[in-house]
């Protein structure tokens, strides 16, 4: 028997984004309508969205999830950081499902045991699980997947601390063994450079954009260690990117790229946000 509560409530619904449904869904809604169709060049496998509040970065998330609004998945992997201390690389949740004002998203236990299995077989690790987190990076995403898709979806959520890139591109393969066969979408959540001014900023963020457009999680890797560009996601995005290439995927298109500045106005302390979409 699970000994902790099945739900997980969120912690930030009515601080980071709102905690009225009606309002929320309308928010939502307006982001992805603004941002219109893109053009990409095959189906959607996985994006890359950003995480902060949705007051600052909703509108870019909105490019991302207009690229899959209508769409119906079986599964939904959100791969994020883990912005507080665990001991562990790779972490899930404990709960059954996640709470959002929207609804609850259940949880897919048995694929998180087939993938830990997997992982352990692979490389050694597991998805250690946790609960009562207070981790918004994956939980933010969630109020966009409920609005852009159209029907109810499993989530397979994963937690990221490590930058390893064999331990990530051998989880990976472990990870997409357990969703072959299965309707898919990945996301990886992360911010882009921090608190830089706003040209800074946008050099960074160009060079770690220019890794993700290349499909190069290879890169992502690399710039973020070098500190050429930054992505506190770094670990999630490349995990992702490996993940959908073992899925097929073949090219990643960027959808929209801004600053906190678009919101607050202040251009000399800004993070980045950008809003990709990996395609086969």
């Amino acid at each position: 028997m699970n000994p902790y509560p099945p739900v997980r409530r969120s912690p930030i619904a009515g601080a980071w984004y709102p905690d009225n449904p009606e309002v929320l869904k309308r928010e939502i809604d307006g982001y992805i309508d603004q941002a219109g169709a893109p053009t990409l060049p095959g189906e959607v496998v996985g994006l890359i969205a950003p995480h902060a509040g949705y007051f600052y970065s909703g509108l870019t998330a909105g490019y991302a999830y207009r690229a899959v609004k209508g769409q119906k998945y079986d599964t939904c992997a959100v791969f994020s950081p883990l912005h507080d201390y665990s001991p562990h690389d790779l972490l899930t949740t404990a709960h059954e499902a996640y709470a959002t004002p929207l609804g609850k998203v259940p949880v897919d236990r048995s694929l998180i045991e087939e993938c830990s299995r997997k992982i352990a077989e692979s490389n050694g690790q597991v998805l250690h699980a946790i609960a009562n987190d207070r981790e918004h990076s994956l939980e933010i995403q969630l109020p966009f997947l409920q609005s852009a898709l159209t029907a109810p979806f499993s989530l397979l959520p994963v937690m990221v601390r490590t930058h390893e890139a064999r331990l990530l591109e051998s989880t990976a393969r472990a990870v997409a063994d357990s969703l072959k066969g299965k309707k898919v979408l990945l996301v990886a959540s992360t911010d882009l450079s921090h608190f830089y001014n706003e040209n800074e900023a946008n050099a960074l963020d160009s060079t770690m954009i220019d890794q993700m457009t290349a499909f190069s999680p290879e890169g992502v890797l690399k710039a973020e260690r070098c500190g050429e560009g930054f992505a506190c996601g770094a670990g999630a995005v490349a995990l992702m990117l490996w993940t959908s290439r073992f899925l097929g995927a073949t090219s990643v298109t960027l959808l929209y790229h801004n600053t906190s500045a678009d919101a607050s106005g202040d251009t000399s302390r800004v993070v980045g946000y950008g809003a990709l979409a990996v395609t086969r």
